[in-house]
Formats: C-alpha cells, structure tokens, sequence
C-alpha cells in the first residue's frame, strides 16, 4: 500500500467521528438550546404540539365528543405519539450519557408522555379497562414539557434546589410543631368535641396552622379556643416563612445571569455566559 493510500484511509478515520460528533452536536443545540434561531424555532413547534396534544386528552375524557370523533382523535394522538417518540430517540442519541437524561426530571415526563400509548396496544381484556384508562390518563404529564419553555420556572426551579436544605429544616419544625400542638389539643379537649385521638388532634392543628380551617373540628372548653386562636396567629407568621427563603435565593439567582446552554454530558443548564466548563459535571460545553 502507497503513502498515498495510508494517508488518505487516516484522514477517513479522523473525519468520520468529527462528522458523527458534529451532526450529535447540531441535534443537541437545536433539541436542548433555545438561544439559537434552531433552538427557538423547534421550541415553538413543539410547544404547540404539547398543547394540541393535551387538548385532544381532555377532549377524548367528554363521551359526546368521543363518540362522534373517536376515530380522529385517535388518529391525532398516535400522530402525537410518534412526533414525541421521535423526539425522545433524538434527546437520547444527542447526548453522551443517554441513561442519565432517561431517569432526569424531564426524562421521564419525556417517557410517560408516549409510554401510555403503547402499553395500550398491549393490555386489552375486560378485566384490564380501569388498568387502560389510567396509563391513557398519564398521558396528561405532557403538559410538564410545557415548563422547560419557560425561563422563569428554570429560575424558580434552582432557587427551589438552593434553598431546599431550608426548606426541609423548616417543614421539620413545623411538623414537631403540629405534633405538640395537637397532642396539647387532645389534652384539653374531649371526644364529644371530636378530638377523639392525638393523629385527629394533628390533623385539626394541621389544618388550623395553615390557615384552610374546615370547621369538621372544633375546640368547645375556653382554654382550647385560646390555644386555637393562638395557632390561627401563628399560622400567619408560619407561611410567610419558605416565601422570604425562596424569595432571597430568587433575587440570588437573578443576579447570575444565565442562558440556556445545555451540557452535552448531564444536560443541565444554568450556565453563565462566559462558562467553559459545565459547573454540574466539569464537561466542556
């Protein structure tokens, strides 16, 4: 074989994994980035489809509708179905690490839009239709694609993450709080009002806490109305609390200012303008 040969059949070997890297890069910049003219075009194609498809759910629920345009609404839904199918190979063959974006948030309102279709062409019988209509009925969480269009809730979405340590140690001291409130409540008050165990007792202070109040239970003796006008008061200052959380890690993030660059790697996005490198993952972008 000439030198010729040799060099030639090496430059074949070192273009054909550019070229299959570069067409992966492309189908990922337009799938997951929306801040290229690509990116936004398919976005917008594909947030009326979510709508046109969760639409045709709701419609397919009305039995007049049904009856008269089953055989159409059938006909769109695989039609969404397949649009959706091919779009989740598509995610999954643009990124590096496929299995990883398969049990991601999105991953999976990805799978349970398209998977209900298809499980009912394999569960029938009788005994089955309650089984169908279930799975047919998660075809609602398309409507959850609906959110990775919106800025706003990916920002919601980290301040959430950000303050979620927070959030827990506040949801804990409320819980111990409920606990103590309504075993006092046991205390005080007897069966005839309803206070029949302390569990009952909680769900009343539970309920009392947050302000919804049903009225079903009711403290009778003055000392337990005392102790419910005082969890009425605590209440108020109680909810304010996860919104000034929220609110100062929100104010946080708006101060970084990010795109939508995904990571090819782990497909997080939150990426700084100048970022090289994936601050989740340490992949190059």
């Amino acid at each position: 074989m000439s030198t010729g040969d040799q060099t030639k059949k090496g430059l074949q070997r070192d273009f054909e994994p550019a070229a299959e890297n570069d067409w992966r890069a492309r189908i990922h910049e337009v799938i997951f980035e929306a801040d290229t003219p690509a990116g936004k075009r398919f976005d917008i194609a594909l947030l009326w489809v979510i709508v046109a498809s969760v639409v045709v759910v709701m419609l397919e629920s009305v039995v007049e509708i049904k009856d008269k345009y089953g055989s159409l609404l059938q006909i769109l839904e695989w039609s969404f179905t397949i649009v959706f199918t091919i779009e989740y190979i598509a995610r999954l063959v643009s990124v590096k690490k496929p299995l990883r974006y398969v049990f991601s948030f999105f991953g999976l309102v990805d799978l349970l839009s398209i998977i209900p279709t298809f499980l009912g062409l394999f569960i029938q019988g009788s005994g089955s239709l309650l089984v169908i209509r279930i799975l047919r009925l998660l075809r609602v969480f398309r409507v959850l694609k609906l959110i990775g269009f919106l800025r706003e809730a990916r920002v919601l979405g980290q301040a959430l993450r950000a303050s979620r340590r927070k959030i827990a140690v506040f949801l804990m001291t409320v819980v111990a709080l409920v606990i103590i409130l309504g075993t006092l409540m046991y205390i005080i008050e007897d069966a005839e009002a309803g206070f029949t165990s302390i569990p009952r007792s909680i769900y009343w202070a539970v309920v009392t806490l947050t302000t919804v109040g049903y009225g079903d239970i009711a403290p009778a003796t003055a000392l337990g109305q005392f102790l419910a006008s005082v969890i009425m008061i605590l209440g108020y200052s109680i909810l304010a609390v996860p919104t000034g959380i929220v609110s100062s890690e929100l104010a946080r993030t708006d101060l970084e200012h990010t795109n939508t660059r995904s990571c090819n790697s782990c497909s997080r996005e939150g990426h700084a303008d100048d970022a090289i490198f994936c601050k989740f993952c340490g992949e190059k972008l």
